[in-house]
């Protein structure tokens, strides 16, 4: 009964479902993915590393195990202005994965460590224009930018021996 139906579905039964008919095309259609999209996954901005050892370097490793895909954010940060100069990324995972970190590693050059932890998978996802099944994708990427700044202030208090980060540690908690 099911193949019945799904056949009837794409097209592939006859009017009267008994007998599979070469009449009737099977119509796919192709999945479009927004412009922005394309860009950043045919020329992502950042791609690289930076030295995980160098205290100035937080970096963010997630994962999402439900299809894989796994990313990497690092943040380099200027101690004196406490801004983000620097961000690399390197993301194993389809398209709207990899647009979603080079546009994450876009996003926090340049501002301080509590204005990016305020950065949300929503806006990623709406400036991208991710359907549904792919905002998994802009999740991952909040989430590497607080695990990084997460590493970065858990260095800067390791080395300083003191509570000094706990601001942007505690926004992105939050």
């Amino acid at each position: 009964m099911l193949r019945l139906v799904s056949k009837k579905v794409i097209g592939l039964a006859s009017q009267e479902g008994s007998a599979l008919s070469a009449s009737r095309p099977v119509q796919v259609l192709p999945r479009m993915y927004h412009e922005r999209v394309i860009d950043h996954y045919d020329k992502p901005r950042n791609v690289g590393s930076l030295d995980k050892n160098d205290p100035t370097v937080g970096t963010g490793l997630v994962g999402a195990p439900a299809c894989g895909d796994v990313m990497k954010l690092q943040i380099k940060v200027d101690e004196v202005t406490g801004k983000i100069v620097d961000a690399r990324f390197k993301t194993f995972g389809c398209g709207s994965a990899i647009a979603s970190s080079s546009v994450a590693s876009e996003w926090v050059k340049g501002k301080q460590l509590e204005e990016v932890v305020t950065i949300k998978n929503t806006e990623i996802a709406k400036y991208l224009s991710l359907p549904p099944v792919k905002l998994h994708c802009s999740m991952l990427a909040e989430d590497a930018i607080k695990a990084a700044v997460k590493d970065y202030e858990a260095k800067r208090a390791k080395s300083n021996g003191s509570a000094t980060a706990a601001p942007a540690a505690k926004a992105a908690e939050a």
